[in-house]
């Protein structure tokens, strides 16, 4: 048997006023999802603890069975999926050009998000390309439209705090060390100087006296966050017994399966939906020779971010119409246990990014129970037969389905790995 896990990124969602208090996805005809719900057994998901807002890579990487402290973080992770060129110990960080105006508390973030040309990208990026200092450097790596890595090279930490507030009209964060350690405390300073050097620089820079003429924006800061370094992590197959396999469209999710050992299959989004999604799950129903693929659409986040609930529940009624595939086909399959879930809350009102409720869960497959709900969504799978189900209890729940589970106190390998049976060294006749 083998897995097939389907996250439908941000599906979750809260009452919306517009749609009488339902959710996007309670409100919307998801006929398909309700007819797999029927068939399965359900419950509520959090990949870490309700109440507590997840971001997609943090979510995934619980959901695949690994621990929060093991995490290496997003700017290392999504600068490997666009295959940027690192050495040992590099330091990585998510950056993007924004618009600053000076005031007496410093700079105060007035556009997050600019709309560059290439040329001007290409011009911005080489005006900040690369800054020693010290006993360390720093590169501007560019990652398409105005976002970009920095990559911090030497001897540098990744325990330093963001410099980006993301709430537009508040000043910028200085960088501070998260740790005791001198490398953090250089990283934070020399990170400090080059951001102010970057303002000093840009905000003269030709391209922006340009867009100043124009009445645009000047892209006269960078912003940074979510520093990351690789770490040594056991790989996906060694730690669940399982070869994965990820049919996603991001580099962030690229990064992560890679990190872990998954093979990945790049697809790409459209406008069509619908079809993108039944592509996916044909390719993951086609990929016999893989016991755990992960098919991902980011298209309910993205939704989710307009913070327009009717546009929500027209893209989830869009995915709904591609799971006919997973109803017609894998469903019916014996060998297949299809889970389908979400990796965290996107509330398509108010003002947080992402919002910290459960998520609907269905598990359909040989072997699992079927309870009474009749619908899939936050509240009717709320009374499945499943409960509350958190972090890498999913991925234990999905090797008891595969019958791969091992019972607790038996001991075939000396790392106490959760499935049966391990790579074990046979008794050989002839020696120890």
């Amino acid at each position: 048997m083998r897995c097939i896990l389907v996250i439908l990124d941000g599906l979750g969602d809260r009452g919306q006023a517009v749609l009488a208090g339902q959710t996007p996805l309670q409100a919307a005809h998801t006929a398909h999802l309700d007819r797999l719900a029927t068939m399965g057994m359900n419950g509520h998901y959090h990949p870490y603890l309700q109440g507590v807002p997840m971001s997609s890579e943090i979510a995934h990487f619980l959901i695949f069975g690994y621990d929060l402290e093991e995490f290496p973080g997003r700017g290392y992770l999504e600068a490997v999926g666009h295959g940027v060129q690192l050495h040992e110990g590099d330091v990585v960080l998510l950056c993007h050009f924004s618009n600053v105006r000076e005031e007496t508390q410093g700079l105060v973030l007035v556009k997050e998000k600019l709309q560059l040309t290439e040329s001007e990208v290409h011009v911005l990026s080489e005006a900040v390309a690369s800054r020693p200092a010290n006993d360390m450097s720093i590169r501007f790596v560019p990652a398409g439209r105005a976002n970009g890595f920095l990559v911090l090279s030497g001897r540098v930490s990744p325990a330093i705090t963001d410099s980006n507030p993301i709430v537009e009209g508040r000043p910028l964060i200085s960088v501070q060390p998260t740790d005791d350690g001198r490398e953090a405390q250089n990283t934070a300073t020399a990170l400090n100087h080059y951001l102010r050097w970057v303002y000093q620089s840009l905000s003269q820079h030709p391209a922006n006296i340009e867009r100043e003429r124009r009445g645009l924006p000047p892209a006269n800061a960078l912003v940074t966050q979510r520093a990351g370094r690789k770490r040594l992590l056991t790989p996906f197959l060694e730690r669940w017994g399982l070869h994965g396999l990820s049919i996603s469209s991001s580099p962030i999710y690229w990064g992560l399966s890679r990190e872990l050992g998954m093979e990945v299959l790049e697809a790409e989004d459209s406008s069509d939906h619908e079809s993108d999604f039944r592509e996916r799950l044909r390719l993951a129903h086609k990929a016999s020779e893989y016991d755990f693929v992960h098919v991902h659409t980011k298209m309910p986040d993205e939704a989710g971010h307009t913070k327009n609930p009717l546009y929500k529940l027209e893209v989830i009624e869009a995915i709904d119409r591609g799971m006919d595939f997973a109803l017609q086909e894998i469903a019916p399959d014996a060998d297949s246990l299809l889970v389908v879930t979400a990796d965290h809350s996107t509330a398509s009102s108010g003002t947080m990014i992402h919002s910290g409720e459960t998520v609907p869960l269905t598990m359909l497959g040989a072997g699992t129970r079927r309870d009474n709900v009749a619908a899939f969504s936050e509240i009717d799978c709320a009374q499945g037969a499943l409960g509350l189900v958190k972090g890498k209890e999913l991925m234990y729940l999905v090797l008891n389905f595969l019958d791969k589970a091992k019972m607790k106190g038996l001991r075939d390998t000396p790392v106490d790995q959760p499935y049966y049976p391990g790579h074990y060294r046979p008794l050989a006749l002839d020696g120890e």
